[in-house]
């Protein structure tokens, strides 16, 4: 029987009659900023970011850090001002369905929750890389580290990985709190070490390159093609995205209307100047050549922080593959958030079935709608690893598309949907209107672009079917299976896309 608690006992009066008995209050500022953090996984994500990255600019790789940070910063503030008006868990299903109507929110949402799927397979297949690995390290026996190679092995860690973020998950915010505490302050602490015995070597003239820190790398106008630009806003999907898992917390957040704004922002500016310390770190000791250690050199891209960590960081390098494996592992368990509760919400409202706004008694958590994303996960991960690893990454590669769609039509639904009083102030026009529509167009832009793109099958893998890219047949695919289910639930729950969508409202200044 699904559980709905009365306002008044949910304890935020900005929730209205729209609560769904989520434990209110239960993640203050900190807590928030932790998760996002988190959820980005910075330790896991610079790893394989860094090396194709600078491949790619060079020298100017901060600047392109900064150029893709900027449509994030600025589709935060759209997202910003939706949450003060209408704080609620499914945000971009109940904002986008607010402001176009049910169809497009669901599609909207759709597209959330296939990224976060898609991103719940592959974070525990890492986690289950650096397991492995960390064990062939402490223990001396390479052999350890070929066991993630085993196809039955591989699976059955995943799942383990997987059932054990699922349960702290299950348990509700004070559970994934302690936990996630523990796991990004570990990371934060490495990540940092890292960066300054990088510079110590610099200094000591012990690094591979040692480049000296110069003001021209900071400028975006020094890249010198717009395919370089693109390859920044590319950039920013994969290394920012996450941050709007503090969104779907504003009913259990302290101050559900403020709190998780502000965290938002917050989130994407620490993890900005983290990207900053770790990449200048690592450009001035290794350099950008296509040898040694150069961050150009193909054969460290993969995994760059395993190639730089014992000269940099010496006997404890170790500390590096644990890092990344916490780092995964944390955000496999803080990305459930976001899937558990925008199904919980379209349950609430009728875009799901009712079994899906089904909150725990002991723990007010999303219960069923946690173990649903984890087992669609599960499912997914096993059956495309025993295809093929290029058909798992190619459809990795294709959650950038569906990043772009949902985070691009979430900032245009801002847009629209304080067009009547934005004017009101230049404050407002600036957050409610300018920044939103210059973000969302900018993703769905590189959502078209990379559309377009992935038709090539050179794009991705370079796996094909019937001559066009594997990874835009993944991305039709989905969205085509988006359109599917939608026209399914239409059958089962044909008011809900046919009256007028309502979410408790509140004036903002």
């Amino acid at each position: 029987m699904k559980t709905r608690l009365p306002a008044a006992r949910n304890g935020d009066p900005a929730l209205g009659g729209h609560a769904k008995g989520l434990s209110a209050g239960s993640v203050g500022l900190l807590g928030s900023l932790v998760i996002g953090v988190s959820t980005i996984a910075p330790a896991y994500t610079l790893s394989g970011a860094l090396g194709p990255t600078a491949a790619e600019v060079g020298v100017y790789l901060p600047a392109i850090l900064l150029v893709g940070f900027v449509p994030m910063l600025l589709v935060a503030i759209g997202y910003r001002q939706l949450n003060r008006a209408m704080p609620d868990s499914g945000t971009t299903f109940t904002w986008v369905s607010k402001a176009f109507g049910p169809w497009l929110g669901w599609m909207g949402s759709w597209g959330l929750l296939a990224a976060t799927i898609l991103v719940l397979s592959n974070l525990a297949g890492i986690a289950v890389d650096f397991f492995y690995l960390a064990l062939a390290q402490i223990t001396g026996n390479d052999g350890i580290a070929e066991l993630t190679r085993n196809v039955p092995i591989n699976i059955a860690t995943c799942l383990a990985f997987v059932a054990a973020a699922t349960w702290v998950s299950y348990r509700g915010m004070e559970a994934t709190k302690a936990v996630q505490y523990v796991l990004v302050a570990f990371q934060l602490i490495v990540l940092i070490w890292f960066s300054v015995a990088a510079f110590g070597h610099v200094a000591g003239g012990t690094a591979f390159d040692g480049l000296t820190i110069r003001p021209e790398w900071f400028n975006p106008l020094g890249v010198e093609s717009f395919s370089a630009f693109a390859a920044g806003i590319s950039l920013s999907v994969f290394i920012y995205w996450g941050w709007d898992v503090v969104l779907t917390m504003n009913e259990e957040s302290r101050g559900a209307a403020t709190t998780p704004g502000k965290s938002a922002i917050v989130t994407i500016l620490v993890i900005v100047a983290l990207y900053m310390t770790v990449s200048l770190g690592v450009l001035s000791f290794s350099g950008v050549s296509d040898e040694g250690l150069g961050m150009g050199n193909p054969d460290i891209q993969e995994n760059i922080f395993a190639a730089l960590a014992g000269p940099i960081m010496g006997p404890f390098a170790i500390l590096m593959s644990l890092a990344v494996l916490s780092s995964s592992a944390a955000s496999l368990q803080s990305t459930m958030i976001s899937p558990a509760r925008t199904m919980l919400a379209m349950g609430h409202y009728g875009g799901l079935p009712d079994k899906y706004a089904t909150v725990t008694e002991r723990f007010r958590s999303p219960g069923y709608a946690t173990v649903a994303s984890a087992v669609i996960a599960s499912v997914f991960y096993a059956v495309m690893r025993v295809v093929s690893e290029n058909v798992l990454w190619d459809t990795i590669t294709t959650l950038g598309m569906m990043v772009c769609f949902y985070y691009g039509v979430t900032a245009l639904a801002c847009v629209w949907y304080f067009r009547r009083d934005a004017f009101r102030s230049v404050k407002g026009f600036l957050a409610k209107i300018l920044a939103p529509l210059i973000g969302g167009i900018l993703l769905l832009v590189f959502f078209v672009q990379t559309s377009y793109d992935s038709m090539d099958p050179e794009y991705g893998s370079g796996s094909e079917i019937g001559g066009v890219g594997l990874v835009f047949v993944l991305g039709v695919g989905i969205l085509v299976l988006g359109v599917a289910a939608m026209l399914v639930q239409y059958r089962r729950s044909p008011d809900f896309f046919r009256n007028r969508f309502e979410t408790t409202e509140l004036p903002v200044d």
